[in-house]
């Protein structure tokens, strides 16, 4: 069963269906539209996320019309992103070229539609040392019925969705079972990254050479990533599950590392002098 997915040059770039992906919740898709072309979401059972990657664009919803002066990148700022309800209509058209990721998940219906501005989008910092990343919050628990939503940026050289973890068992609140997907952008753009999914038993035991518009599948199992020097990574990761929650489990042998992200006290330094260990 494929785990990487590489993006088509049509407008829409990527087209994941719960389906095709094998799973029962999670669609992803990403949209790409010249200045002065539009796109409508359906009308149906789902609750839907908007990300706009870059571009300037108008979003109607319902009678509110929402006029987004975006980035130019995901790599120039935070995002502007539109929350729907199921059975709500969203029209988005383009005022310059516009990329947008467009993540959907089956919905009762209990919140209404909103815009969520770069304001409204929570920045943290995680990590340490060589594995030092920001996470960007647009959609927490709470936020949806069974959507999340963050982007992550890894500078050059650096590790991320570190120490390993997973989210593909329902025990909460150790853990809860979120289908994944990673959709990947370098700066430069000709760069690439490495991403493992494994499982404690190695059924799975996959690594993956990530590039420039890629979206991974993680249905389960641990899946760390590293990018290569001089090549900074982003990612926008959408998850779905009955229980949308951040609750993961560490991978056992690699669980110490959250603690101490500059290592063990005996770790390499350099100069290497002496005898030593």
């Amino acid at each position: 069963m494929e785990h990487l997915i590489h993006a088509q040059n049509a407008p829409v770039q990527t087209d994941i269906t719960p389906e095709r992906a094998g799973w029962r919740m999670l669609g992803f898709r990403v949209h790409t539209l010249s200045k002065g072309e539009a796109f409508a979401t359906p009308r149906d059972g789902n609750e839907r996320c908007l990300v706009f990657l870059g571009g300037d664009a108008e979003v109607a919803v319902g009678g509110d019309v929402w006029r987004l002066e975006g980035r130019r990148s995901v790599f120039a700022g935070l995002p502007y992103s539109v929350y729907l309800p199921p059975g709500e209509r969203c029209e988005v058209r383009a005022r310059s070229r516009v990329e947008v990721a467009v993540g959907a998940a089956p919905a009762d219906g209990k919140l209404p539609p909103r815009l969520i501005t770069p304001g409204d989008v929570t920045v943290e910092m995680r990590g340490g040392h060589n594995v030092t990343r920001q996470i960007s919050h647009i959609l927490d628990p709470g936020d949806a019925e069974h959507l999340l939503c963050v982007e992550v940026y890894t500078p050059s050289g650096n590790w991320s969705s570190y120490p390993p973890h997973k989210h593909d068992v329902q025990n909460p609140p150790e853990e809860v079972d979120l289908e994944e997907v990673y959709y990947y952008r370098l700066h430069p753009e000709d760069g690439w990254a490495v991403q493992r999914l494994y499982t404690d038993d190695r059924s799975l035991d996959e690594r993956l050479l990530v590039g420039h518009g890629d979206t991974v599948l993680v249905r389960c199992g641990y899946h760390p990533v590293v990018t290569t020097p001089g090549y900074d990574l982003y990612y926008l990761n959408f998850l779905a599950g009955e229980t949308p929650s951040w609750a993961a489990k560490d991978e056992p042998n690699l669980a110490w590392v959250r603690d101490a992200w500059e290592g063990a006290p005996d770790r390499m330094r350099l100069p290497l002098q002496g005898t030593g260990r």
